[in-house]
C-alpha cells in the first residue's frame, strides 16, 4: 500500500507531481530512495524526515521506507539555489519551522535554518555587511545559504545573475570553508577569485553555521585574460562581462583586511549569542518574524 504524505493546503499539487490529469495516461518518475536525495540535497536523514513532516518536501510511503519524485527533489532544490536572492520575508515556511524549534528541548537535533530568527538575523547581517564593506552571508556548515547574501559586490552580481547554477560554485567554496580544521578565520580564494572568510555559529557545543564575508579583491587583481577565460567559462558569462565588472569587487588594504578577520568570528558569535536568546524565549512561538 502506497501513503502520500503532504500538508493539507500542499495536498491538490500533490497528485500533479506523480501523474498527468485524468485524461491522460499516467506518466512514470524517476523515485529516489532517502539515502538519494541525503546525496542530492546533502543534507541528513533527521532533515528530511523534517521537511516531509513539514510539507516541505511531497514523498511516498511504499512499505516502511519513503520514496521521492525526482521532479520534486529537484524542484526543491531549485527554490533553495534561488532563496539566497530572495528576501528572507517571503519565506513564508520560516514562522512555522521557529515554532517548530520553540518545541524542541535541544537545538542539538535542530537546522540552522530552524532556529535562526531569520528576519533579525537579515538586518542585522545587512548592517554588518554595510559596516565592514563586504559581502556577508550565513551558511549552514553544508555551505547552504540560510539568509539573504548582504551586500553582494557587482562582480559577484555578474557572474550569478541568470545562472542558478553560478551559486553553486560559491556554495562549493563555503563547503570547503566548513571542511578547514582552523579555528581562526583566514582569508581563502573562492572559485571567482576573490578573497572570503569565514566565522563559525556555535550553539552549545554544536557548530551549527558560518557567517561569510567575501567579494574582496585579492593584491593580484584584476585577473588575467587567461583567468577572466577561466572564470567565463565556468560561471557561463559572456568575458566582455567578465572584464567589464572585475573592478565592481571591495578592496580593502592590508590593514582592513585584518580588521576584517578580526571582526568577522564577532559577528559570528553574535548570530550565536541570537540563538541562544531566540531558543530561550519562552513566548518566541508566538512572535511574527
Amino acid at each position: 500500500m502506497i501513503q502520500i504524505s503532504y500538508k493539507k493546503r500542499q495536498m491538490m499539487h500533490a497528485v500533479s507531481d506523480f501523474t498527468n490529469s485524468k485524461d491522460v495516461e499516467p506518466v512514470m518518475t524517476e523515485l529516489l530512495t532517502t539515502r538519494q536525495v541525503q546525496a542530492l540535497l546533502r543534507v541528513d536523514r533527521t532533515t528530511i524526515y523534517r521537511m516531509v513532516d513539514g510539507g516541505q518536501l511531497p514523498a511516498m510511503r511504499v512499505g516502511k521506507q519513503w520514496r521521492f519524485a525526482r521532479v520534486d527533489v529537484e524542484r526543491w532544490l531549485h527554490a533553495a539555489r534561488s532563496a539566497a536572492f530572495e528576501p528572507a520575508a517571503a519565506r513564508s515556511h520560516e514562522s512555522s519551522l521557529f515554532r517548530e524549534a520553540s518545541a524542541a528541548a535541544s537545538a542539538g537535533d535542530a537546522d540552522l535554518a530552524a532556529i535562526l530568527p531569520i528576519a533579525y538575523a537579515q538586518a542585522a547581517q545587512d548592517l554588518f555587511a554595510d559596516l565592514l564593506g563586504a559581502t556577508l552571508v550565513i551558511t549552514d556548515m553544508q555551505g547552504r545559504p540560510v539568509t539573504k547574501i548582504s551586500n553582494p559586490c557587482g562582480f559577484f552580481d555578474a557572474l550569478i545573475a541568470g545562472n542558478p547554477d553560478g551559486l553553486e560554485h560559491c556554495i562549493h567554496t563555503w563547503q570547503q570553508m566548513a571542511g578547514n580544521v582552523a579555528l581562526e578565520p583566514r582569508f581563502a580564494v573562492s572559485e571567482m577569485g576573490l578573497m572570503c572568510a569565514r566565522g563559525l555559529i556555535r550553539v552549545g557545543a554544536e557548530l551549527k553555521g558560518m557567517v561569510v564575508i567575501g567579494g574582496i579583491a585579492p593584491e593580484n587583481w584584476p585577473p588575467t585574460a587567461e583567468q577572466a577565460n577561466q572564470l567565463s567559462a565556468l560561471f557561463q558569462v559572456r568575458l566582455e562581462t567578465v572584464i567589464g565588472q572585475s573592478e565592481a569587487v571591495f578592496r580593502m588594504d592590508r590593514i582592513a583586511q585584518e580588521r576584517a578577520l578580526r571582526f568577522v568570528q564577532r559577528i559570528a558569535d553574535v548570530f550565536s549569542q541570537m540563538i541562544q536568546a531566540w531558543l530561550q524565549a519562552p513566548a518566541r512561538g508566538a512572535s511574527s518574524v
